[in-house]
């Protein structure tokens, strides 16, 4: 079994369809719901690390206290943001994925394709009806 892990909010559509394309390729990968468990400052930095991204384009505006907190300003430290993520997981965008490819945040749901260890899939149907074709590309 592939080793793929998924930080997973199970009321964001995109997660539900991202953990649906992931199944669909027939993996069952560690789900960790993160607003139940959050990941640790250590966690977060290695994931930011392996996907190439800033704890900045980590953070959720939409329906966080992001504005609340003032994090748009630049004075907050890489360090400091990871602390707000970790008061209020909430804060996280989502889904992000890692497997044996990368890390990835992957929104939309289609990012996580270039990141699962297998061939071509067959199409998949995303909640809302759009069909998900992939081309085959991966990461690697």
């Amino acid at each position: 079994m592939t080793d793929l892990t998924i930080f997973h909010n199970p009321a964001c559509g995109t997660s539900r369809n991202v953990l649906g394309i992931i199944r669909h390729a027939g993996f069952e990968p560690t789900v960790v719901e993160y607003l139940k468990t959050p990941p640790t400052k250590t966690q977060l930095r290695a994931l930011l690390a392996d996907a190439g991204m800033t704890v900045r384009q980590l953070l959720r505006e939409k329906g966080t206290p992001y504005a609340e907190l003032d994090l748009a300003n630049a004075k907050w430290t890489d360090d400091e943001l990871l602390d707000f993520i970790g008061q209020h997981p909430i804060l996280m965008n989502r889904p992000l994925v890692a497997t044996p490819l990368g890390t990835r945040l992957c929104r939309p749901s289609e990012e996580v394709l270039e990141l699962l260890p297998v061939g071509k899939l067959s199409p998949f149907t995303k909640e809302d009806g759009d069909i998900v074709e992939d081309t085959g590309a991966r990461l690697g």
